[in-house]
């Protein structure tokens, strides 16, 4: 008997499978590679089946590469290079300011059965300039462009050229943005509401610089995976924030900017990013296509065609935004003064100001995001003082990209954040933290119109703390780094800068450019190499008899094994290179001998200064309260009602878009023909109004309703009921709130009138002023039938 045929021996079992395999009847994953083991025929059939799967996938693959490198030709060939999915016309061209940059304001065209709503805010994306090419807002139509034009919102588009203006700032591009966002105000005079704006990446920071210099031009506006805090960061999450330390400061930006003959070429800033996760960029994202080679071309070729098209910045344009943000830090700390001798001072924004981050981005992680609000405000009633509604939302996975590319987050978050605009646009000041959840039971139709649901839950400084993990010690380090950087850019100018000008010209530089590693792995990969020529015929020939070998096979899975393996080393590796990084940046520069040598040891130095409140801002304060106080007692019964609610909303430990929708249906009945401008204003005044002197404010309400019907104050409460109970079952907190109110309501009713005195003996007995106050079944009620309120 053969040995494999012995029951005791472990073959046999290998064997059994096999012949399984071969009669059809084995359902056991893996079969033919247990077959390979012990089947010599077998083990050569599954080595040549791989071999030739291998050779067809490996001309396949280079041929995707050929079509990359002739994609990225013809796209870096174009006069006005862009990768967005829709059609658009020029509306404004930089070039013509009187300080000319190179952007232009763009109408973005519908596609056909897109139909838009006139009278709906225009909807308004940046692009980020961050050394990849134009487009990213809108380059599919999973993106916030397509999100909003589905919404039927006009859409416009920020986006820019290859090469900078000669003498271009990020100043005049800052104006520029503001030009452009008037004009599209101006093309709208059917409507009160200002655009609503987003800014991706790199933009985030230039429209909230823009916001604090023009508040009066934006409407509520959103940053995704935006650094507007550059310091912050959690150990061993934060690679990015310790680069200006460990290249000695800026003066390495200038270095490259003098090579660059006064440009700076974007594909470093690329490099940088692609250095970030060394296995995908090496080996993970080539490998995936060339695994699935026969499905993945056209995927991997739409997100190369934006991810290659590298353009150019000014050398001053980078020089600014590498000393004063991302060295200096000086943006969240309202330390950067414009030209004209004007503060950017990040708490003038009057508009609401949506954050959406992600745990998963190494690049612009949560505390980066949101660190700023901690840097401005002193705790959430700073930023009750200054009018400013901040909202924050934080993704669990998704990486930067992922922000604002990902079909699944644009179909998920960005959709609500548009839809939500005008209830954000309305909230009270202060601080909120919104999470996105699914809906599976659709209780109102009416109120909830998509799959998903968007609410708000008020936070404090203490649970913002949790996400920004702000660390002191940590403070006085990037201060050194700034420090040591403005001695050695110094030292550059003084030293080297001088021979780089008269060695650099323009031709050297363009060279330069040219051999750029990232540009040449697009360039040799194309027609322009000679030995691709017999590519084409090549995949045409295996395309016709193409042999995919699957997955049951023993080489293949030894070639999925070695790529798994491959990753894993390529990821240790990194996460070696970041804690040493981080090792080393914390020991040097935590030297006491270092930070004295530079005059920031001790308490020599404020290392991030908090701005305090200017006396302006003081005066400013004080007349609003006086303004405010002065209002109280006035208005009637539309006040009382929405000083009411936001008083009662105030218990609940969060709202949602449902509580919004009811009041907007309902706006109507209230006062007719009011715009939503005057009903922010309206919201705004009566929560300060509740904030100032609550007590006096709530004993205010009878004023407030004096002269109505008990018909009308039925109506009233009935009104407050119906909005109550959009969200589901009050908290009991908002039931004592609301009990209170519909006291106080009851107070304003008017007083039966009494009869003419009789004679003493005729008389009966009195009734007091509190019996005829008592309430009648139908006010004390709070599940009657609703009463429309009387029109004003």
């Amino acid at each position: 008997m053969n040995f494999l045929d012995n029951p005791l021996f472990p073959a046999s079992a290998f064997k059994s499978a096999w012949l399984k395999q071969q009669n059809g009847s084995s359902n056991l994953p893996g079969s033919e590679a247990l077959a390979s083991l012990i089947d010599p025929f077998g083990f050569g059939r599954s080595a040549f089946a791989y071999w030739r799967d291998s050779v067809e996938r490996s001309v396949l693959y280079l041929d995707v590469m050929r079509e990359r490198g002739n994609q990225y030709l013809e796209h870096m060939e174009q006069t006005k290079p862009n990768v967005l999915g829709f059609d658009t016309e020029v509306l404004m061209d930089g070039r013509t300011l009187p300080r000319p940059t190179n952007y232009e304001l763009l109408r973005v065209l519908p596609h056909e059965g897109t139909e838009i709503d006139l009278q709906k805010r225009p909807f308004v994306v940046i692009d980020p300039r961050a050394g990849h090419g134009p487009g990213i807002g809108g380059f599919k139509p999973d993106s916030e462009l397509g999100v909003a034009l589905k919404a039927g919102h006009p859409c416009y588009f920020i986006g820019f050229l290859p090469l900078p203006e000669p003498g271009q700032t990020v100043e005049d591009v800052i104006e520029s943005e503001i030009a452009f966002l008037r004009h599209v105000i101006e093309l709208h005079p059917e409507t009160t509401e200002k655009p609503m704006v987003v800014g991706n990446c790199q933009a985030g920071w230039q429209i909230m610089m823009a916001a604090a210099l023009e508040p009066d031009v934006f409407g509520p506006i959103l940053i995704a995976g935006a650094p507007l805090s550059y310091w912050a960061g959690e150990r061993g999450k934060a690679p990015m924030r310790y680069t200006g330390g460990m290249s000695g400061g800026s003066w390495m930006t200038a270095l490259a900017s003098d090579l660059g003959d006064g440009l700076f070429d974007g594909a470093m800033l690329v490099q940088n990013f692609e250095r970030l996760n060394p296995a995908n960029t090496y080996w993970k994202k080539q490998y995936h296509l060339y695994d699935n080679v026969d499905t993945e071309a056209s995927r991997y070729l739409e997100f190369e065609r934006w991810w290659g098209g590298h353009v150019v910045l000014g050398g001053e344009e980078i020089q600014y935004i590498v000393d004063n943000l991302f060295v200096g830090n000086r943006l969240s700390t309202a330390q950067l003064v414009t030209r004209d001798g004007r503060r950017v001072d990040l708490r003038n924004v009057r508009s609401p100001v949506v954050v959406f981050c992600s745990r998963g981005d190494d690049i612009t992680p949560p505390p980066q995001a949101l660190g700023w609000i901690r840097d401005l405000y002193e705790d959430e009633a700073d930023i009750v003082v200054n009018e400013q509604t901040i909202v924050y939302c934080q993704h669990d996975t998704t990486g930067h990209l992922g922000i604002f590319v990902s079909g699944s987050v644009s179909r998920k978050e960005h959709t609500e954040f548009t839809a939500n605009m005008d209830y954000i646009d309305v909230m009270p000041p202060g601080l909120y933290e919104t999470t996105v959840t699914h809906v599976d039971d659709h209780d109102d139709p009416e109120l909830i119109e998509r799959d998903y649901l968007l609410e708000f839950t008020p936070r404090n400084f203490d649970q913002l703390d949790r996400d920004v993990m702000h660390k002191p010690e940590d403070d006085r380090r990037f201060a050194t780094v700034a420090r040591i950087s403005e001695i050695n850019l110094g030292m550059y100018r003084l030293f080297m800068q001088p021979w780089l000008k008269t060695m650099i010209t323009p031709e050297v530089a363009r060279l330069m450019r040219r051999m750029h590693p990232i540009r040449l792995g697009y360039k040799l990969l194309s027609d322009r190499n000679p030995l691709t020529v017999p590519l084409p015929v090549m995949v045409e020939a295996v395309r016709k008899n193409r042999h995919p070998v699957s997955q049951d096979n023993l080489f293949k899975a030894l070639e999925t094994m070695g790529s798994d393996q491959l990753v894993a080393n390529l990821n240790a590796m990194r996460d070696f290179r970041d804690s040493s990084t981080e090792k080393m940046f914390m020991d040097i520069y935590g030297q006491p001998l270092l930070q004295a040598a530079v005059g920031l040891y001790g308490d020599a130095h404020v290392h991030r200064r908090r701005p305090g409140a200017e006396p302006e801002h003081r005066r400013f304060v004080e007349q609003r309260q006086a303004e405010l106080r002065a209002k109280i007692a006035h208005g009637g019964a539309h006040e009382a009602v929405m000083r009411s609610l936001i008083y009662v909303l105030g218990g609940a430990p969060a709202t949602d878009e449902r509580n919004f929708k009811r009041l907007r249906a309902s706006r109507a009945e209230l006062e007719p023909g009011i715009k939503l401008s005057e009903f922010k204003r309206l919201v705004r005044e009566q929560f300060f109004i509740l904030k100032l002197d609550r007590e006096q404010a709530l004993s205010s309400l009878p004023d407030l309703l004096d002269g109505q019907s008990n018909e009308d104050i039925d109506g009233y409460i009935s009104h407050l009921e119906h909005v109550f109970a959009a969200s589901g079952e009050p908290s009991e907190h908002m039931a004592e709130r609301f009990t209170k109110i519909k006291a106080l309501f009851d107070k304003a009713r008017p007083r039966k009138i009494e009869a003419p005195a009789k004679p003493i003996a005729a008389q009966q007995p009195a009734v007091s002023d509190e019996a005829s106050a008592t309430p009648t079944p139908a006010t004390a009620s709070t599940t009657g039938r609703r009463k429309t309120p009387r029109k004003r």
